[in-house]
């Protein structure tokens, strides 16, 4: 069904008919539930703690003995943080978390080179929506601070980490 026959349909319909299929989709379908859950009542600083909390859990696990280290953890809550609308400077201090945390993690072992091209990615993601959002005088410290790392610390890829600050200039 396209958006406009869907809007063409929903026109036709009943108020009381519109709330009751409202109120079904939020029965049925979890998503739409966590959605209007959120939309009436955000709790943005209690989500991003949980979502921090688990990508810390990742690289320096409390319960099991191995890190699993997944950029793909990060991944998922900034997606699902992007379409319940949170603050951008929510999400970018989500993304800059992971990029610590992970750099923390590679201090004292042995990476492959595919963890190092995804902090790339990351950054890179992060750098972005920073730039986009007009959040470089709240997050500048911490961009540099990850970019410095990654030349103290003599990763393999610091000049695309070097590109990627061009962004912001």
């Amino acid at each position: 069904m396209s958006k406009r026959a869907l809007t063409k349909y929903l026109a036709e319909l009943k108020k009381k008919d519109l709330e009751a299929q409202l109120l079904d989709l939020y029965v049925r379908f979890p998503a739409v539930k966590e959605y209007y859950d959120f939309v009436f009542n955000p709790k943005e600083d209690k989500m991003v703690q949980e979502a921090k909390l688990k990508i810390s859990n990742e690289y320096f696990p409390l319960k099991r003995k191995k890190p699993k280290a997944r950029r793909s953890v990060a991944q998922k809550f900034i997606k699902h943080f992007i379409s319940l609308g949170v603050a951008p400077h929510l999400i970018v201090d989500v993304m800059l978390y992971n990029l610590e945390i992970a750099q923390s993690y590679s201090e004292n072992r042995n990476v492959p080179d595919a963890f190092y091209k995804s902090m790339e990615n990351s950054f890179k993601e992060a750098v972005q929506l920073v730039s986009v959002n007009g959040l470089l005088p709240d997050f500048k410290d911490r961009i540099l601070k990850i970019y410095l790392f990654t030349t103290e610390h003599k990763w393999p890829n610091v000049e695309a980490f070097s590109r990627i600050l061009d962004i912001i200039d």
